[in-house]
């Protein structure tokens, strides 16, 4: 018995040839979408007014909590406009203060070499006593998960390994 897929344009239910050509279209926001953003497929028939429907709009966020997160806001971009009474809204826009977007923060999981299942692994800093009496004590089972991992294996007769892990050198 065998499996035969068949793939249809989401908007219209029609069936996609393996030829036919097909866009993918993420949506990042929408009312009804509560789950976070998602794709579509469709053909480019289907999606050519798309820029035609498109609106100019605004997104602000406005902050008028102290210290509580901001309210995200779109509005066509002729309302917003409205608001400026004093100086147009492009004048305002090109000469206000620019914001800086947050500084990402790296959250990089630091990994314990002194573990077994770190042990070994290649990395840029100094090899504890910790993590060199376990690559000495449990070589074997260090080196099959760094083989598994695809990772370059420890070799105590490389002179670099024995110094890096404190095996014994033939002098």
């Amino acid at each position: 018995m065998g499996k035969k897929t068949i793939r249809v344009s989401d908007f219209s239910g029609t069936v996609l040839r393996p030829e036919d050509e097909v866009v993918r279209i993420v949506v990042l926001e929408h009312p009804d979408l509560v789950a976070g953003p998602v794709q579509l497929e469709a053909t480019p028939v289907e999606v050519e007014s798309i820029d035609d429907a498109a609106l100019d709009v605004a997104v602000v966020e406005v902050y008028d909590q102290p210290d509580g997160e901001p309210r995200r806001v779109v509005l066509t971009a002729s309302e917003f406009d409205a608001m400026a009474t004093d100086t147009p809204m492009a004048q305002l826009l090109k000469t206000a203060e620019r914001v800086r977007p947050p500084k990402a923060r790296k959250s990089v999981e630091r990994l314990d070499y002194g573990t077994i299942e770190h042990a070994g692994k290649p990395h840029r800093g100094r090899v504890t006593e910790e993590e060199a009496r376990l690559v000495r004590e449990q070589l074997d089972e260090v080196n099959k998960r760094l083989a598994d991992a695809g990772i370059r294996q420890i070799d105590p007769a490389d002179p670099e390994h024995a110094a890096r892990y404190g095996f014994p050198t033939a002098s």
